[in-house]
């Protein structure tokens, strides 16, 4: 072979250990994330902090309450859930929403998440209805403004109109209790 053709030693030493390098340094990278007890199922929200959305979705039909609208929040702590008749999780963690709609300190509102509005009638005269407002959005406009992934998702408005918290998924009893009530309670101790 011509000496044109090979390639030198130390080059091919390179090509080894820059491989090798790179699959360390990954490891590396994941082992810190794993090690820094941060919960990597938790989605974080850039609207943590951030005035609540404006919205004015109207009423479900036939519901008898009042739509949801942002103005309704300043003043009150505000759980605002994100449901749709046709999510399998939104029914696991209904009974959930059920009990925490006996504490009278917040007010619980729903956005109904592309639903049809006999479905979620129907959902809701199923397993009881938990909110005091119910808006519609039929196509899923308003929940691309609050940066929702997808259903259930329950936001905590404090009394400022700010978004105080997010949890993307169904609630379960110890989600509520660990999660979600401590950061309902920071809200409600806060300057209105």
């Amino acid at each position: 072979m011509s000496s044109e053709t090979q390639t030198p030693a130390p080059r091919r030493r390179l090509f080894v250990i820059l491989p090798l390098l790179v699959f360390l340094g990954l490891a590396g990278l994941f082992l810190s994330q794993l090690l820094s007890g941060r919960d990597v199922s938790e989605i974080p929200s850039a609207l943590i902090g951030l005035p609540a959305p404006q919205t004015n979705l109207p009423p479900l039909e036939g519901a008898n309450l009042p739509g949801l609208e942002s103005r309704s929040f300043v003043g009150k702590v505000t759980l605002v859930n994100v449901f749709a008749s046709w999510c399998a999780p939104c029914r696991e963690e209904h009974p959930v929403l059920l009990a925490l709609a006996q504490d009278k300190r917040f007010t619980l509102a729903a956005l109904n998440y592309k639903d049809e509005p006999e479905n979620a009638r129907r959902f809701l005269g199923d397993l009881g209805n938990p909110y005091q407002a119910i808006g519609v959005d039929p196509a899923g406009r308003a929940a691309i403004d609050w940066g929702v992934y997808g259903v259930p998702e329950t936001f905590v408005v404090g009394k400022d109109g700010k978004i105080a918290y997010k949890h993307v998924g169904p609630l379960t009893p110890e989600s509520a209790r660990d999660l979600l009530l401590p950061q309902i309670e920071k809200a409600l101790a806060a300057p209105g």
